[in-house]
């Protein structure tokens, strides 16, 4: 559902060109949103099965933000109280010009992080110029070590591309790069020993996703999913894990392996609901705000940044205001016959 919202007289009063009264993003249970996913593109050379339907459709140019106009929100959030920015796609990598952007994003006071979601496949190539355009840190999606399944989740990945991809991270000097990896049960819910292997062997975290019930392909997911208790007892067999109170900012939950500087992170949308610390919300690359990754109320943003080309004021309050339409919580249900949520990962951002 699009929401509209009335612009509050005092915000918009007290907002100017990338000024605000200092207010910061709190919701009406009381979080503070420090933390936005920006996605810059619903492209991606890859179409994984859990992620894209085999026949997708694209945007067109003109129903996409500009590189400047993802600047421009990324600074009146950051002027709001966020201190943390993830770009992700679709694949952000296959955005032309996107160094530009994260060149602007680094140079932002306040700004304490800035990190990218990605498949790998463009990182033999970027790695470096990431680093210097100012990246502190990257997640990479690996969900196999073995080339054919990689091929089948994936579609059309190819596994060598991005391990290259991952020893360039490495050697450009990324530190903590974090693995992601989805499990599917029938389809790599094996692998979780040896990914996590691969993280130690290569001193990388690793986090293991739970499936969402998103989009055409969330029907029916009950049969392929694995739930992070089962990893983590799978995990527990072979390696000796301590739990962490460690945080990257987002709703991963770590455990520590004694002897190596690897973190295995558990993300549980199902099995342990994170709402309640949420600090997080997501812009995609149609300027759609969204409170909650598992709910479909949003907020257009575009069109304010079209409307008010030198104005930040009407964009400041309509953020704002969105913090009161916050939910308490995503509403995933792996047995409902239709998934609540229609859209595909892709067109929200990774």
């Amino acid at each position: 559902m699009s929401i509209l919202l009335h612009i509050a007289p005092d915000l918009r009063a007290n907002a100017s060109m990338g000024t605000t009264a200092n207010p910061v993003l709190i919701d009406r249970f009381g979080r503070r949103v420090d933390y936005i996913r920006l996605s810059i593109t619903d492209r991606c050379d890859f179409r994984c099965v859990y992620c894209m339907g085999e026949d997708m459709s694209f945007l067109p140019r003109d129903a996409v933000l500009t590189l400047e106009e993802c600047a421009r929100l990324v600074k009146v959030f950051v002027s709001l109280g966020v201190q943390k920015v993830r770009i992700t796609g679709g694949e952000p990598l296959v955005r032309k010009n996107a160094l530009w952007l994260l060149q602007n994003i680094s140079s932002l006071p306040g700004l304490r992080e800035q990190v990218m979601t990605t498949n790998g496949s463009q990182l033999e190539q970027y790695a470096t110029a990431l680093k210097a355009a100012g990246v502190h840190r990257l997640n990479i999606s690996l969900d196999s070590l073995d080339a054919a399944r990689f091929r089948k989740i994936t579609r059309v990945g190819e596994l060598d591309r991005v391990l290259r991809g991952i020893q360039a991270a490495t050697a450009a000097g990324f530190e903590h790069t974090k693995l992601n990896s989805v499990l599917m049960r029938g389809v790599n819910d094996d692998e979780a020993p040896a990914l996590v292997q691969f993280a130690i062997d290569n001193q990388l975290d690793i986090a293991f996703i739970e499936e969402m019930p998103l989009g055409e392909v969330g029907r029916h997911r009950e049969s392929s999913f694995v739930s992070n208790d089962e990893t983590l007892q799978r995990l527990q067999d072979r390696y000796t894990l301590i739990s962490s109170t460690e945080s990257s900012g987002g709703p991963a939950r770590y455990w520590r392996i004694p002897g190596t500087t690897s973190r295995v992170g558990f993300i549980s949308p199902h099995s342990h609901n994170f709402c309640e610390s949420c600090n997080r919300v997501r812009i995609t690359c149609k300027g759609e705000l969204y409170l909650c990754l598992g709910q479909e109320d949003k907020i257009e943003l575009m069109p304010l940044l079209r409307e008010f080309p030198q104005d930040n004021a009407p964009l400041c309050a309509a953020i704002l205001d969105a913090m009161q339409i916050k939910p308490k919580g995503h509403d995933f249900d792996l047995n409902r016959a239709e998934p609540a949520v229609v859209r595909f990962m892709s067109m929200t951002g990774g």
